[in-house]
């Protein structure tokens, strides 16, 4: 089930009958790129801790080919991972997709990068990925994915879960396919939590705001896009927050 938590930590829920305003004013102009199926089962979300875990960012692993496992799994809700892939050369095998730069919310049609950042915050018992907005924040922020408990460790690598109706997906321009992942979501979710209290929704907004640390991607034009993913498909892993290396 989807939840909204405005950004605004006075704030009482909200029902599905809000989201139109919400989300029409998050639909500045579409996309110029489109989005391309991905098999969901190479790809894995990950709370990846920074530095001594005090805080987490979002981490997207994806196994290219099958010569060596970049990461593997252990336990559930919460599930550990272990990135393997930090121990080897994974030049073909694997890539790590760490910011930004290398994912970013669509929702239907629209590139909602520049409107919205992909944050994880550690909550009473769990982990969440949240989107949260970085441009007008009485549009919503959503839960888009969750570790189900919060591990034993803050040094734990936890894999987040989409919530029903996210996945991911990858950018596209005309017909040709771009390193850059999407979380995607069809339409914007509806709120159907009935038992949500606000008091819920203020404690965890507080939580939010600790961590809101990413700086708000800039828009760049599709010519300036376009070169960019040029370049990310071309260069070493050592050099690029999207880890590819073909």
């Amino acid at each position: 089930m989807a939840r909204y938590f405005p950004s605004a930590v006075a704030l009482v829920l909200v029902g599905a009958t809000g989201l139109t305003g919400w989300s029409s004013s998050v639909q500045a102009q579409g996309s110029l790129f489109t989005a391309a199926p991905v098999e969901q089962s190479r790809f894995i979300l990950v709370g990846a801790p920074i530095g001594k875990g005090e805080r987490s960012q979002l981490n997207i692993y994806e196994q290219r080919s099958s010569k060596r496992a970049c990461f593997a799994v252990d336990g559930s809700l919460p599930a550990v991972v272990d990135p393997l892939l930090a121990r080897f050369d994974f030049t073909g095998i694997c890539n790590r997709y760490i910011d930004g730069n290398g994912y970013s919310l669509r929702i239907g049609g629209d590139d909602l990068g520049t409107h919205y950042r992909l944050s994880v915050v550690r909550t009473d018992g769990d982990m969440h990925l949240l989107a949260i907005p970085t441009r007008d924040t009485s549009n919503p922020t959503l839960i888009v994915a969750r570790a189900g408990g919060s591990g034993v460790s803050s040094s734990d690598f936890l894999k987040l879960d989409f919530e029903p109706g996210w996945q991911l997906m990858r950018r596209q321009y005309g017909q040709r396919t771009l390193g850059h992942l999407y979380v995607f979501s069809d339409t914007w979710p509806g709120s159907s939590d009935e038992n949500v209290t606000a008091e819920e929704v203020v404690e965890e907004e507080v939580v939010v705001e600790e961590v809101a640390e990413e700086e708000t991607v800039e828009e760049l034009v599709v010519e300036e896009v376009v070169a960019e993913e040029e370049v990310v498909e071309d260069i070493t892993p050592e050099a690029s927050t999207v880890e590819s290396a073909d």
